[in-house]
C-alpha cells in the first residue's frame, strides 16, 4: 500500500510519498501542467498507484495545500526580493 508521509528532515516537513523525496504538491504540480498521471510516473519512476495516492492526498487536504502553496509563494518573492535588492556596501 502506498503511503503519503511528512517528517520535518524531508522536504522541510511536506507530504510526500513513503521512502522518497517526491512531495505531494510537485505531483499535482506536473499533472496540473499537462501531464497524464501515467506521465508523470513514468518522469518519476513511480508507480501509478503511487501518484494516484499523491493526487488524492492532494485533494483530501486542500486547506494544507492551499496554506503550502502560499508559504511557496511567500518563500519565492522572499528570494526574488533578495536576489534584486543592491548589494549591501563591505565595511
Amino acid at each position: 500500500m502506498v503511503e503519503i508521509v511528512a517528517t520535518e528532515d524531508v522536504l522541510g516537513g511536506e507530504p510526500r510519498i513513503a521512502e522518497t523525496r517526491i512531495g505531494v504538491f510537485d505531483v499535482y504540480e506536473l499533472v496540473g501542467s499537462g501531464c497524464s498521471p501515467a506521465d508523470v510516473a513514468d518522469q518519476l519512476d513511480r508507480t501509478l498507484a503511487e501518484v494516484y495516492t499523491a493526487l488524492a492526498y492532494y485533494h483530501e487536504h486542500s486547506t494544507e495545500m492551499r496554506e503550502l502553496r502560499r508559504d511557496r509563494a511567500r518563500t519565492k518573492e522572499r528570494l526574488a526580493e533578495t536576489a534584486l535588492a543592491p548589494p549591501t556596501p563591505a565595511q
